[in-house]
């Protein structure tokens, strides 16, 4: 234990008037009262705390005052160095908070909350721990300089990291993200300044497009926090910034999307947009889930240009987009296209508007939400909340004189009903369903009760499809695969005549390693012929109507897979994962 301080006092002032701390240690004679009135008028005008002062003085040394303080108000006393930085919890208390009255949460559990503190006398901070908290606070002594070395490094840590992450040589200059607000000081909650924040999220936005993600997975855990790119159809681990970010993360895509700051409770949807210099702006799409840990938040990139590639870019085989084309330019019926989520329905039926869109043709669509925006289309996002669904928005399109009409998907008898009246009555309807194939589509209408008298007259076309993973030009390297695999894939022993070899992705930096770049569309294209009427009208199976399409030479989903393998765009083994037998 130090010597303890005297001085001849330099006040009558009497003890109650310093702080908690100073008083306690004047009544226990660990202090003369003059040097704790010193240490307080040098704090107060250094604005910090009495503790910090009186460390910084050298008056008492921060282990004989952690150790006294721990004796005197009985409480346990902890080594901050004994302890795992992975395990204290995140986001328990505000970082304006911890780093102002210098307290660490070490564990909640329940309606307990334990707290690392130097200075157990303030109970202002205890106070306004318990009400930001809402638990039961449970004070252990810790050595004040360990604390606020602990608090320092953390925070210099998170800053530190994410400018690492970031990087020298990114540049904001050309970017804007069509937002003016700010995230205020008390928003967010997070322990770094806002300015690394806003860099990083913008870094990791341009570098998902550069890479031609499809979407961005920002996912919190209890000990680390990861970022995932959805690139050709996988999930690619991109960055682990510190936990520390993840409320100022949240909250910065939440100004710039227009949510509700506060409401981490429910999940929510927006939009944003980030702007590539003056000629080129993509949106995204924002989604937050209250997680167990935090928001996890998933933006999907919307990028209106491709759905202005054209046709041609998709992948259709020539006697399919033949098929698909007639259908697309008939003057009235119904297209479908089917597929999983992710298959590329919506660019596809974006694809075909594309080339419909002019400016003697009315075009009104109805999503959930609108993913491209197209210029010269009239497009309406559903909101069941407020009584705008699929089927009100297609009653109020068929009283605005429409030529064509898209509906994001058809969910419910309700909205088939009413799409197939419009189809059948001098419109042209583009919708989505999801099916495996085109066969199965009829008989899933069947089966949601619309009658097999109007699906045989208003559907035209069915297009069923998948995404494939392209192969790397650059590293795709032939193998020799045995005949009885390519006949059991489902090959024709006509095909196999040695004239071609199928690809193995190779490895090189094009690719960043993984053989695949880009992706190919797989279509089963079907048009509704007189005989798969028949078969409709007679309440024939989906085998009865693939035998026919069969018949009429309408490839398999597998079968259009394995045409981009004889073609060297894809592998066998990518066109077995996406397809059906």
């Amino acid at each position: 234990m130090s010597t303890v301080l005297q001085s001849p006092p330099s006040s009558n002032r009497p003890p109650s008037q310093l702080p908690g701390l100073a008083h306690a240690l004047v009544q226990g004679e660990q202090l003369a009262r003059s040097v704790a009135e010193q240490v307080q008028k040098h704090a107060a005008e250094a604005r910090t705390s009495f503790i910090a002062a009186l460390i910084a003085s050298g008056a008492l040394s921060a282990a004989d005052l952690a150790h006294w303080i721990s004796r005197t108000f009985a409480l346990p006393l902890l080594d901050l160095n004994a302890l795992d930085p992975e395990r204290v919890p995140r986001g328990v208390l505000d970082p304006k908070l911890v780093q102002e009255y210098k307290v660490l949460p070490l564990i909640k559990r329940g309606n307990r909350l334990l707290v690392a503190t130097a200075d157990p006398a303030d109970h202002e901070a205890e106070d306004k721990i318990k009400f930001q908290s809402q638990a039961a606070v449970e004070l252990i002594v810790v050595e004040y300089d360990k604390l606020a070395r602990w608090i320092e490094q953390s925070t210099q840590s998170a800053s530190t990291q994410i400018n690492a992450l970031v990087g020298d040589d990114f540049d904001l200059a050309d970017l804007d993200d069509g937002s003016a607000e700010v995230v205020s000081e008390r928003e967010g909650g997070a322990e770094v300044d806002d300015a690394p924040v806003v860099r990083f999220l913008q870094k990791m936005l341009v570098d998902a497009v550069n890479m031609r993600a499809s979407d961005l997975h920002f996912e919190p855990f209890e000990n680390f926090y990861r970022i995932r790119f959805r690139v050709d159809g996988e999930l690619r681990e991109i960055a682990q910034p510190p936990v520390a970010i993840k409320e100022k993360l949240a909250s910065r895509i939440k100004v710039i999307s227009r949510l509700d700051i506060a409401e981490k409770r429910v999940p929510q949807d927006g939009r944003m947009k980030l702007r590539f210099g003056p000629e080129r702006a993509i949106d995204f799409r924002v989604s937050t889930l209250p997680t167990l840990h935090g928001e996890k938040i998933v933006i999907r990139i919307l990028d209106s240009s491709m759905a202005k590639m054209g046709i041609d870019s998709l992948g259709y085989e020539p006697d399919e987009k033949d098929r698909v084309m007639h259908a697309v330019h008939r003057p009235y019926g119904m297209v479908l296209v089917t597929g999983p989520t992710g298959s590329g329905k919506t660019v596809s039926l974006y694809s075909f508007l594309n080339v419909l869109n002019a400016p003697g043709v009315n075009i009104s669509t109805a999503e959930d939400p609108a993913e491209i925006n197209l210029p010269g289309v009239n497009q309406v996002n559903v909101n069941d909340k407020a009584g705008l669904n699929f089927a009100t928005a297609l009653r109020a399109f068929l009283r605005q004189d429409p030529d064509i009409i898209m509906v994001g998907e058809i969910r419910d008898l309700e909205t088939a009903d009413i799409a197939i009246k419009a189809a059948q009555t001098g419109h042209m309807v583009f919708s989505t369903l999801h099916t495996n194939d085109a066969p199965t589509t009829l008989t899933r209408l069947m089966n949601m009760g619309v009658p097999a008298f109007n699906i045989a007259s208003s559907v035209i076309l069915i297009t069923a499809q998948r995404l494939a993973r392209k192969l790397c030009a650059q590293c795709k390297t032939p193998i020799d695969v045995p005949a009885a695999a390519l006949l059991e894939a489902g090959f024709a022993e006509s095909e196999l005549d040695g004239s071609w070899k199928p690809y193995k992705p190779g490895k090189c930096s094009a690719c960043g390693g993984s053989g695949y770049k880009g992706r190919v569309g797989i279509y089963q294209a079907m048009p509704i012929s007189e005989e798969i009427q028949r078969i409709i009208l007679n309440h024939g199976t989906a085998l009865d109507i693939a035998a026919q399409a069969r018949r009429e030479g309408v490839r398999t989903l597998r079968e259009s897979g394995l045409v981009k393998v004889r073609l060297g765009l894809t592998s066998l083994e990518e066109v077995l994962a996406v397809t059906n037998d």
